[in-house]
Formats: C-alpha cells, sequence, structure tokens
C-alpha cells in the first residue's frame, strides 16, 4: 500500500492490512473524478499508539485518506490495524448538497471475534422520493444478486432505520478460510457493483435550485450527526488514543461538515 498516498507529503502504510484490496479499487474507483486533496492536520492523518500490558503489548496505527471532487465535497476513509487482531477499513462520500445525492457507505470490520460488514447508499432523506426512487430503483437489483450470498448481520436499531436504504448489506461472517472465501468472492464484487453505480450517479447529478439544497443540507446534517453520536468505534479508538484526540476525530475528520 506504500504506493498509493494519504497526501502530497503523507503516504499509507499499514502492513498486512486486510482490507487493502478494498481501498485500492476505492483509489481506482474514484481516481476518474479528478480528486484533490481534502485538508486533514497532521495529528489526524496518521496516529500510533501501544496498548496492552507489558506482557502482551499491541501496536495499532491509524491513518486517515481524504478527497473531494467537483460534486462530493468529502471522501474519506479510516484505516485501522492491530496485527492478527483488528482491522477496520471505514468510507464514507458525503456529496455536496447542491447535487442531489446519497452518502456512500462502507465499514468492514474485523475483529477477534469475527468480520462486521456494511455497504449501503444512505439516504440524505428516507421520505424524500424525488431523492430516493430513481436511486433504489437501480440499487436493489444489486442487493437481490448479492444480499443472499452474505450470511444476515442481524436487526438494525429502529432509530437507525431511517439511515439506511433497501440495499444496506450487513453481515456478521466467522474468522477462517469459509469468512476469507466470502469477502473475496462476494463482498469483494458486491463493493466493486456498489461502486459502480455510485460512479454512475455522480456523474449523471446535476445541480440542484438553492432551495432544494438547503433542504438537502439539513438531511445530510441530521445524518452525519447522528453518526457522530453513535459511532460505535468510539470506545475502541478511546482505548487505544484517549477519548479527546477520539471525540475531535469523530467530530471533526470522520463526520464534519
Amino acid at each position: 500500500m506504500s504506493n498509493v498516498r494519504l497526501n502530497s507529503l503523507s503516504p499509507i502504510d499499514l502492513g498486512e492490512w486486510r482490507w487493502e484490496p478494498f481501498f485500492q479499487v476505492t483509489v481506482e474507483c474514484f481516481s476518474a473524478l479528478s480528486p484533490k486533496c481534502y485538508p486533514i492536520s497532521k495529528d489526524f492523518l496518521a496516529k500510533e499508539a501501544s496498548f496492552g500490558g507489558k506482557r502482551n503489548q499491541q501496536k495499532v496505527k491509524t491513518q486517515t485518506w481524504a478527497c473531494s471532487t467537483k460534486k462530493l465535497r468529502q471522501l474519506r476513509a479510516a484505516c485501522v490495524d492491530v496485527p492478527s487482531s483488528i482491522s477496520v477499513f471505514n468510507f464514507l462520500v458525503s456529496p455536496f448538497s447542491s447535487y442531489d445525492l446519497p452518502f456512500f457507505g462502507a465499514d468492514f470490520v474485523t475483529l477477534p471475534s469475527g468480520h462486521l460488514l456494511a455497504l449501503d447508499f444512505q439516504p440524505v432523506i428516507k421520505e424524500d422520493l424525488l431523492h430516493t426512487e430513481k436511486v433504489w430503483e437501480r440499487l436493489i437489483p444489486l442487493y437481490s444478486r448479492w444480499n443472499p450470498l452474505l450470511p444476515s448481520g442481524g436487526s438494525i436499531p429502529v432509530e437507525a432505520e431511517s439511515f439506511f436504504s433497501p440495499g444496506f448489506l450487513w453481515s456478521r461472517i466467522p474468522l477462517g478460510d469459509n469468512g476469507e472465501q466470502i469477502i473475496s468472492e462476494v463482498l469483494l464484487p458486491a463493493y466493486k457493483d456498489y461502486l459502480s453505480l455510485y460512479l454512475d450517479l455522480v456523474n449523471e447529478a446535476d445541480q440542484v435550485s438553492h432551495q432544494r439544497s438547503k433542504l438537502l443540507l439539513q438531511g445530510q446534517n441530521n445524518y452525519l450527526s447522528y453518526r457522530a453520536k453513535k459511532d460505535p468505534a468510539r470506545g475502541m479508538l478511546s482505548r487505544f488514543y484517549g477519548n479527546d484526540w477520539t471525540e475531535s476525530y469523530i467530530k471533526n475528520i470522520l463526520f464534519d461538515l
């Protein structure tokens, strides 16, 4: 991964990172949109720490990649790695509110207990058919193709339902060879399909009216505020880097507006 740069100064280097193929596919896909670097302060661009007791001390690395394009305000990937223990690829695309586009969200997490996999086009205003209908009719066929091949992730909180689409892929799979096969033969091609459709939507999107943009901006604020408040990585990151750094990272980098 050393050949992919976070910005003009800092290369990404997480060693044998589990989710590297997904990150590479992401960079290659959005390179077609001529992205520019999104500003991130040095303290959040790359972070390392040690944790655990003297006999079982482990090292964690967290790196952040971010860019923007003409229609997409922020594309950012948060990448976490604890060798042989934890591996995270959290990717979110936030469009400018002047374009009627959903968010693109992927959260792929490897823990000692297994893999947690989430992939979706997350609606800015779910109840607004103008925003959702034309997207869902193209997304649901992809969901119907790939969802039967993934184990279920279980139910999601009722309060979160308005932030997910009918095409939400959500799975929990065990560690081991079977899990690796599902990731390489099902999740990766599904991810490529979702990325490809999203890129099509971006290319097709036209600017909306100022009034419509204000409505979309409010929806984006609601979504990002919810994500920042409920981020499940808060406890893990606080354990690694402390509360102050974690809260600033979540609010100002991961879900900023």
